[in-house]
């Protein structure tokens, strides 16, 4: 048994009986631990993505100077902010594409070493 620090006491925990006569510790037992499944991830998925928008809907709102754009010999004027929102559309559909081709290249090669193995 440990010495209590200077100014507090150290009070034992009696087991006692629960409802059903077995005894209990007395320590608070958390119960089984849950599991992360999917649809949480994707609630979690969900409010990060709402509270980009928000950000993305304040930051279009405050941008509205109009610029021009020059783009393959065509050109338009638009506000700033929806030149910037095109752009980031633009740049993020050509990473999904890049990511999207390895992926069929790695399944391609995956399923083709089981193939081997049987």
């Amino acid at each position: 048994m440990t010495q209590p620090e200077e100014g507090t006491a150290e009070v034992p925990v009696k087991p006692h009986e629960t409802a059903g006569g077995a005894r209990h510790s007395g320590k608070f037992d958390a119960g089984p631990k849950l599991k992360r499944t999917r649809v949480s991830g994707t609630w979690i998925a969900v409010i990060v993505a709402l509270i980009v928008l928000v950000f993305l809907l304040v930051f279009i709102l405050q941008n509205q100077d109009t610029a021009t754009v020059h783009f393959l010999g065509m050109s338009g004027s638009m506000p700033l902010a929806v030149a910037m929102l095109f752009s980031v559309i633009a740049g993020g559909a050509l990473v999904a594409l890049v990511g999207g081709a390895r992926i069929l290249q790695l399944r391609k090669q995956a399923k083709k070493s089981r193939h081997q193995l049987r």
